[in-house]
């Protein structure tokens, strides 16, 4: 009988993070600290609006491209916070989530064999997208003494006549990295010398820490060449409403309209009136819930440390990225040694690239409580490790 399976899809491994979360679900009393989800509700505010939509029978097909009034309420916020203008009639786009944008967008940009820098550690979605899109995928890696930033020399060194895209993941998932707007400048000449597009994902923009989010797209030269990728997700607490979108120029949002037209049709009703709310008035729900990640964040990067744990201090997203180096154990050996011995389970860095060998995400979305309960587990985990290598 013949394979009925695409050599493509095959070839393309599941995604690293599954592995631990799998084994979690069936270990009483385990604490997991993996999850990138916000542990916050949605807004009552914006949950009653939804009910509302539902309460008034709305619930129809959109159109393609999303509730006109949503698409309008994402450009007052762009302008409002990145100084960025859309029109929401020809370049924005709604869509399930960020990261069905990014799969429509590589699809609408890539030739066979067209190149794609993707730096790493990152997003697990990127590489396979774009092996998905028939893009090859070309790994930068990020390194720690730089605080996981790109570098210019990191990118003319990865950059050939094949290149067409480079993917901007900041703030960092898993790194908490971030690229303030002098090394955005850093890299842009380069960008427009070499002829690049630039895929932004910015879905961690709201949560940065006594820094400024600066889009790339928003430096001269950069808004005609790069597709902004951002989503409710991470920022309003809506992981399950799978609300996202994109903007960018118009003749690139056109062909991703089309894929969207026929592989989803439109995101979901109910959750783009939602976000309409979120949107108008979302504000002070922001800045209580980064208020909270930033406690967090300073009470897990101190506690760590004081474990004996190198760490360097993230400014973005939720999620720390400790190194393990120095217990000459590999990532994946750590996080399961760990989960396995005191039922805690941290992501191994090398789900996120092989560049992240060496290191564990560590997320801070969870209560300081949590937290607390979770690194009790890892100090009796390290002064075993400890005790072995005495003994």
């Amino acid at each position: 009988m013949r394979d009925p399976l695409s050599k493509t899809i095959t070839q393309i491994q599941p995604s690293g993070i599954r592995k631990f979360f799998d084994i979690v679900s069936e270990m009483d009393g385990a604490i997991s600290l993996g999850v990138g989800e916000p542990d916050f509700d949605t807004p009552w505010h914006v949950r009653e609006e939804g009910i509302r939509s539902l309460e008034k029978g709305r619930t129809f097909y959109t159109s393609n491209s999303g509730l006109m009034q949503l698409r309008e309420e994402i450009g007052k916020y762009l302008m409002r916070r990145q100084g960025l203008q859309y029109d929401p009639k020809k370049e924005i786009i709604i869509t399930v989530g960020g990261s069905e944008a990014i799969d429509d967008a590589l699809r609408a940009m890539l030739d066979p064999g067209d190149e794609v820098l993707i730096p790493q550690p990152s997003y697990v979605s990127y590489v396979p997208c774009t092996v998905l899109a028939g893009g090859v995928p070309v790994i930068v890696e990020l390194k720690e003494e730089n605080d996981f930033r790109l570098t210019p020399e990191e990118l003319r060194e990865k950059i050939t006549p094949r290149t067409k895209i480079l993917i901007m993941p900041y703030p960092n998932n898993p790194t908490g990295a971030v690229m303030e707007k002098k090394d955005l400048e850093a890299i842009r000449d380069i960008i427009i010398d070499n002829d690049l597009y630039v895929l932004s994902d910015e879905i961690y923009s709201e949560l940065t820490y006594g820094v400024e989010h600066v889009s790339i797209a928003s430096l001269p030269g950069m808004r005609e060449r790069t597709v902004v990728i951002n989503g409710f997700s991470k920022t309003y607490a809506m992981t399950g409403w799978r609300l996202g979108y994109a903007a960018g120029p118009e003749a690139i949002i056109r062909q991703m309209l089309k894929i969207h037209q026929f592989a989803i049709m439109c995101a979901p009703t109910t959750s783009q009136y939602a976000a309409v709310e979120a949107l108008k008035n979302g504000d002070d729900d922001i800045k209580r819930m980064r208020s909270a990640y930033d406690e967090r964040r300073k009470f897990l990067v101190g506690r760590l440390r004081e474990l004996g744990m190198d760490c360097f201090e993230p400014f973005g997203a939720f999620y720390v990225f400790p190194s393990i180096k120095k217990f000459g154990m590999t990532s994946d050996e750590f996080a399961t040694r760990l989960l396995r011995e005191e039922k805690l389970a941290l992501v191994p860095g090398t789900a996120f690239g092989n560049c992240g060998e060496g290191f564990l995400r560590i997320s801070y979305a969870y209560s300081i409580r949590d937290l607390k309960r979770a690194l009790e587990r890892l100090e009796h985990f390290l002064r075993k490790l400890t005790a072995e290598r005495k003994s």
